[in-house]
């Protein structure tokens, strides 16, 4: 498995910009397929990005498509979530996980190591 620890959570205005990173150990970081996905208070557990092992390729879901950018960094086993003009309804725990094989993965089940989390507000 590999350990994910993300960070750069907090509390931002609608309308800001925010950026999350995930820091990852264990595994080869380049075998690892990535992504983000978001919990809000009371609701499931929602897909929001993927990203290949290569970082050539990345899938957004529909509700963040054309405002995140998902991106890794093979240098420092990062990978981040670049979040731009943020919502209320982006207010959620934010967690990033691994995928043993390469792909563009959407489902939780798809992914076999996740982070803590890293909480993020986003006032009206």
């Amino acid at each position: 498995q590999v350990q994910l620890v993300e960070s750069g959570g907090g509390l931002v205005q609608a309308g800001d910009s925010l950026s999350l990173s995930c820091a990852a150990s264990g595994r080869t970081f380049s075998n690892v397929a990535m992504g983000w996905f978001r919990q809000a208070p009371g609701k499931e557990r929602e897909y929001v990005a993927s990203i290949t092992q290569s970082g050539d390729r990345s899938l957004y879901g529909d509700s963040v498509k054309g405002r995140f950018i998902i991106a890794r960094d093979g240098s420092r086993n990062t990978i981040y979530l670049h979040m731009s003009n943020v919502e209320p309804n982006d207010t959620a725990v934010y967690y990033c996980a691994a995928a043993q094989w390469d792909g563009l993965w959407t489902r939780q089940s798809d992914f076999d190591s996740w982070g803590q989390g890293t909480q993020v507000t986003v006032s009206p």
